[in-house]
């Protein structure tokens, strides 16, 4: 099958909160292949340690690649310990010049408790202006959603939670299994 006539891979929105003191990421577990689920339960978040630090990252994308350029930050939080903005700077530039890591297809969120990021393979390292970060097929639709509920008294998972809850509702490659982490300063 020509590259042109492959349906493609989508089902994923990942969400990053940040609210008083705690920043969660939440993933839902749906891919599809075209118009097919074929996995409901996928894990697209996780947390990662580096030298005693940890980092929570959630991806949107290319499994593969994405678990390529999560080795790779891993690698850039060994070198660079509590520093995640330049971690994400760093693989971001190798990303965007590396002709191996150019064909990778993924985006990350990933967050240290203090600083919540978005990492693209163009070579942006992007921090939100309203705390809220969202990637995926449904990315916008949680992204709308938890915009309207941050100034509500709930916290930032629940803000995940009911985010995404909007988003698998609107979005037909989200569902609702969420995988959800948090982590504070």
């Amino acid at each position: 099958m020509a590259d042109n006539q492959f349906p493609g891979w989508h089902g994923t929105t990942i969400i990053g909160v940040k609210k008083d003191d705690e920043v969660v990421i939440a993933g839902d577990g749906q891919v599809s292949l075209g118009q097919t689920v074929i996995k409901g339960t996928a894990r697209k978040v996780r947390r990662l340690s580096a030298g005693g630090y940890d980092v929570v990252a959630g991806f949107a994308g290319s499994t593969a690649d994405a678990f390529t350029l999560l080795e790779r930050l891993e690698a850039k939080l060994e070198a660079t310990p509590g520093q995640l903005a330049r971690a994400s700077v760093e693989l971001a530039k190798d990303w965007r010049t590396d002709k191996y890591l150019q064909k990778l297809e993924a985006m990350l969120i990933v967050t240290d408790g203090t600083d919540l990021l978005v990492i693209t393979g163009a070579g942006d390292v992007l921090e939100p202006e309203h705390e809220v970060a969202a990637i995926g097929s449904g990315g916008n639709f949680a992204l709308a959603a938890a915009r309207a509920m941050m100034d509500s008294d709930k916290s930032a998972e629940q803000v995940a939670r009911d985010a995404m809850a909007i988003a698998a509702d609107i979005c037909v490659y989200t569902n609702g299994r969420l995988t959800v982490e948090s982590i504070s300063p």
